[in-house]
């Protein structure tokens, strides 16, 4: 294998796995570091930088940073069910527990005359808005609602996200000068480009729910309601109740949340029901678990059939009962078991099989250009159209994500306009900004706390059942007190925190090799990455994560360390008598819009 070039970023971003599965690259150890110290605001503001929605985030994030925790993996030999630090909740007690932070927001710039036009007051368009209004940009947002968020606001349901919330955290963004036109719905691109913006972005998300074209459907359409749009009325207060039996169909995190609004408007017989199987559901596991915590079955391979009515009065739905087959290939098929039409009675049934993008209000001759899918033809990195000055993000780009991932967006399409306003190659990305620091105190002192917790994740304490359940408007999560936030925060390994090696000045005595605790350091001959990950100490068997190797030694062998296992506990370097290892904090910063270098 070749020599790890270390002075690339992107070799110890990757090793920083939480940050580096987050769609927008948020420094989690960072600020976890901060709320251990009981530094709120300071956590809050990393994270604002970054994801924009730290309180929205804290409690609705798909959570794509904690799959990726080597806190999981490292766990696996001394606890029955290895769980990821508790990210997503953290984020949470740094939005619940900072004090004001509206002085910490950007200062704005002078006025540059440059103006852009966002469709949708959702996370994308907040996110571009965000990023160049301090800029000197004159941004204007425009949404059909009254008040900014999108789905944020319409369709997540306020047991799990408070308005309060939403309202506080779009109003940071919109407090920076942005002009927000609320009750102002676009319905014609060619009208929007003909007044004159320098920029369009839109961000209008996937607004229309797949419905379920079986038969029965038309005559029973009274009690048969599509899932975000029920959940759209539900928020605004112009659904109130619900019938004792509800039916919800799909499996993702939109039908766990029309199920658990229905528990909540009167349905005592509530049940969700899948065409996949439980593992399959697109929906998060603690989406999934939330549900059923809550007494809401989930009923596998079940396909539906048909609405059964009485003179347009729906009875209930029949479904044929299915297994999942599988091919040579391993492509999955599902095939009918042969056991008889299963059949539930009910009152009403919510439909939440998908969302899909919708554009009626963009004429098809205004140049911009759309895939057979309907969605816009887009650079994939500048979120460009084939309007140079129009750009897409969020669900309206590529179809329903999440959250962070429409954040994410936001903050890459605000580069692009930036640029493209100043005239300099959009393609061109700017680098993020990096940087090693050691972590050295003294022979045996670090600048952070790397005694390695052995405790198990801790969880979130609930508002009793009869409490959560009684209410749509009582938030279920309490969220962690300021003692549990700090013995889970406790829990991160610090994976920003880097063991860099130097080989000139190592001399072999393998000191870090006996004691390191989980046998990553390995002193060997070379060879083929192939061949040397099973010629490990510890056999390197995730081939996803990169193995850490120096160049030739004194001896011709070199060092191999198993980044996945890591610890970074620092013993290695506390142990070396030469100081060949070092703790180094890596920090990695997303360089923003304003701060490209033209080309």
């Amino acid at each position: 294998m070749q020599r790890t070039n270390i002075a690339n970023p992107a070799y110890f971003h990757k090793v920083v796995d939480c940050q580096y599965a987050c769609p927008a690259h948020t420094p989690v150890p960072e600020y976890i570091r901060m709320i251990a110290q009981r530094r709120y605001s300071d956590a809050y503001m990393i994270n604002w930088a970054s994801n924009v929605f730290p309180g929205i985030l804290g409690r609705t994030c798909d959570r794509p940073c904690e799959p990726a925790c080597r806190r999981g993996r490292v766990e696996e030999s001394n606890a029955e069910a290895p769980e990821p630090v508790a990210i997503c909740r953290l984020k949470r007690v740094a939005a619940d527990m900072k004090d004001d932070v509206h002085a910490r927001m950007p200062k704005l710039a002078p006025k540059n005359g440059k103006r852009i036009a966002c469709i949708g007051a959702g996370p994308a368009s907040l996110t571009v808005a965000r990023d160049l209004a301090p800029l000197g940009y004159e941004v204007t947002v425009f949404d059909a609602e009254a008040k900014a968020g999108g789905f944020i606001r319409t369709q997540i349901p306020r047991f799990r996200l408070p308005e309060s919330v939403i309202d506080e955290e779009t109003g940071y963004v919109l407090d920076l000068g942005v002009e927000f036109r609320g009750g102002e719905r676009i319905d014609s691109m060619k009208a929007l480009m003909d007044q004159g913006w320098d920029a369009i972005f839109v961000g209008c998300g996937a607004p229309r729910g797949r419905d379920l074209d079986v038969p029965g459907r038309q005559e029973a359409a009274a009690s048969i309601h599509i899932g975000i749009d029920w959940l759209n009325s539900v928020s605004f207060g112009h659904v109130s109740s619900i019938g004792k039996r509800v039916i919800v169909l799909g499996g993702g995190n939109t039908a766990m949340d029309c199920c658990r609004s229905a528990r909540r408007l009167g349905g005592t017989d509530v049940k969700v029901i899948v065409r996949s199987g439980f593992d399959e559901m697109k929906a998060s596991p603690w989406e999934k678990e939330d549900a059923q915590h809550e007494g809401i079955p989930i009923v596998n391979f079940h396909v539906p059939k048909a609405f059964v009515h009485d003179n347009g009065k729906l009875l209930g739905m029949r479904f044929e009962i299915v297994r999942a087959a599988y091919d040579a290939q391993g492509r999955r098929s599902l095939v009918p078991t042969g056991e008889p039409d299963a059949y539930f009675e009910c009152d009403e049934v919510l439909v939440a099989v998908g969302q899909e993008n919708a554009f009626p209000w963009i004429e098809r001759d205004c140049g911009l250009d759309f895939e057979k899918s309907g969605l816009p033809v887009l650079d994939k990195n500048t979120f460009q159209s084939t309007v140079p000055n129009v750009f897409f993000g969020g669900d309206a780009a590529f179809g329903p994500k999440n959250i962070i991932t429409a954040v994410a967006h936001g903050h890459e399409a605000a580069v692009s306009i930036d640029k493209l306003l100043h005239a300099e190659p959009i393609y061109i990305r700017p680098a993020p900004m990096t940087n090693l620091v050691s972590q050295k105190m003294g022979i045996h002192e670090w600048s952070y706390d790397n005694d390695t917790s052995n405790d198990l994740r801790y969880k979130v304490p609930w508002e009793k059942a009869e409490t959560a359940l009684a209410s749509i408007r009582v938030e279920v999560e309490l969220g962690f007190d300021a003692a549990t936030a700090f013995k889970e925060a406790e829990r991160c390994l610090n994976c920003d925190v880097q063991t860099v090696f130097t080989e000139a000045a190592c001399i072999e005595c393998d000191a870090c090799v006996d004691i390191c605790p989980m046998d990553c350091i390995n002193f060997i001959e070379n060879d083929e990455e192939a061949q040397l990950r099973p010629r490990l100490k510890a056999p390197a068997l995730n081939e996803a994560q990169d193995l850490y190797v120096s160049g030739g030694l004194k001896t011709g062998r070199v060092m191999v360390k198993d980044e996945d296992v890591c610890l970074h506990c620092g013993l290695c370097a506390e142990r070396c008598p030469t100081g060949a290892w070092d703790m180094q904090k890596f920090l990695l910063k997303m360089t923003p819009a304003g701060q490209g270098v033209a080309a």
